[in-house]
């Protein structure tokens, strides 16, 4: 009954449209009266849940992401893209994926990414014969290897919900092969779109100009290798290597590039706050969810009920899979990541797939996720930026949509694909 009250009360809330933070509280609440759990120790695990040093890395990194995003360091990646494929046929929409994949291995947010490369390219896009969904589809799908790529907050959000003590070094390692993999394959799916539909090739750049857009993007470009190079090295610990961006992308918007005036500093600030009071009260109370997740035995009884059905560790992933990105449509990503990590991670670790191999497979279906209706937020945001009706740019990201599952598949069933790269530098 108590798990019946904990789950069915959480659905329940979410479906009448209560914020999920209070919905993750009232069922928890009530769940502790059921089971006669003195209300104070919910209250603790409420506070424990924020109350950890490593946590810090996450606002931390929200505001280094928006300091980028406003700051013109977008605008030189998508120059410095174009200097590599810009003059190739269907090359704009290239330019798109691969300033993408540079930008949000800054930021770690697919909305950032899909606002500000968006804004820059989808008008110039449409200028040169793209179709407006097209051009929209292409930027919101390659803004979740923001996701992915490292640095990424959510990879920090599972390390500390999944409790096995995961290096976060070693999550964002394994993030950097999926990432690049996703955005290959998105470009050269462009490459072939761009043949067939006879989209245009872009205006070839002498060798000084592209020296020159080169030299002016690498300061950018340092701020990943700062940022996961010093956490794999032990230089500094997560937490330190935000607070460290955040610095590092102060100077940079308003010392460096001088795009945007010191003023715009309070509006940065508030942008960072509005989005850290929607995170932080979901983090605290999906931790008094999660231990009385753990008090009811909740994992025990998912890992027998996946393995009543089979045993076959390929079949239960692909279990696994079918339900996050069916989750993944209706939630938002930092809460089911809350959820999901304690259930899902033992039956994971049972069948032997490595905790930080279950994370990076988590965080691609949530990721996809925030592309699908009807609460994919990067979908609502692509709609907004490309004035693109939310109906006609989900038919569009169709054919995005599927190599994102392509690759889903291709690093749930490769595991060198995800822990190659972190076995390699890590031991």
């Amino acid at each position: 009954m108590g798990i019946a009250i904990l789950l069915g009360g959480f659905l329940l809330l979410i479906v009448i449209k209560i914020p999920i933070a209070i919905a993750l509280t009232m069922s928890s609440v009530f769940t502790a009266m059921y089971l006669g759990i003195p209300l104070p120790a919910v209250a603790q695990r409420m506070v424990n849940g924020v109350n950890k040093v490593a946590l810090l890395a996450v606002p931390f990194f929200i505001f280094a992401g928006q300091l980028m995003a406003a700051g013109g360091i977008s605008k030189r990646l998508v120059d410095f893209s174009r200097v590599f494929v810009g003059r190739l046929r269907g090359g704009l929409a290239m330019v798109n994926v691969l300033a993408s994949m540079f930008f949000g291995g800054m930021s770690g947010s697919s909305v950032a990414d899909t606002s500000s490369i968006g804004a820059m390219l989808i008008p110039v896009m449409k200028q040169d014969g793209y179709r407006a969904d097209y051009a929209t589809s292409v930027t919101i799908s390659s803004s979740i290897q923001g996701i992915i790529i490292p640095p990424s907050h959510n990879m920090i959000i599972y390390a500390l919900a999944a409790g096995t003590n995961i290096s976060v070094g070693m999550m964002f390692l394994g993030g950097v092969i999926p990432g690049v993999l996703l955005g290959t394959m998105m470009m050269i799916f462009c490459y072939i779109y761009a043949i067939r539909r006879n989209h245009p090739k872009g205006e070839p750049m002498g060798l000084v100009q592209s020296l020159r857009i080169i030299r002016d993007s690498i300061t950018g470009l340092l701020t990943p290798v700062i940022i996961v190079g010093g956490v794999i090295t032990g230089i500094f610990t997560a937490t330190e290597s935000a607070a460290i961006a955040c610095v590092w992308a102060f100077l940079i918007s308003f010392f460096v590039y001088r795009e945007i005036p010191l003023k715009d500093f309070i509006l940065i600030l508030k942008r960072t706050f509005k989005t850290l009071v929607i995170v932080l009260p979901v983090i605290a109370a999906a931790s008094a969810f999660a231990f009385l997740i753990a008090y009811l035995r909740v994992p025990r009884m998912v890992t027998a009920a996946l393995l009543g059905i089979s045993s076959n560790r390929y079949v239960v992933m692909l279990i696994l899979n079918l339900i996050l990105l069916g989750l993944g449509c209706i939630m938002d990503m930092a809460p089911l990541i809350l959820i999901c990590a304690p259930i899902m991670l033992p039956v994971a670790v049972g069948i032997g797939i490595h905790p930080v191999h279950f994370g990076i497979i988590m965080i691609m279906n949530l990721a996809i996720g925030l592309l699908t209706p009807p609460v994919g937020v990067t979908l609502f945001v692509g709609s907004t930026v490309g004035e693109v009706p939310i109906e006609r740019l989900a038919r569009a990201n169709m054919p995005f949509y599927l190599l994102t599952i392509v690759v889903l598949l291709l690093i749930t069933y490769i595991p060198p694909l995800v822990m190659w790269l972190p076995t390699l530098v890590m031991n």
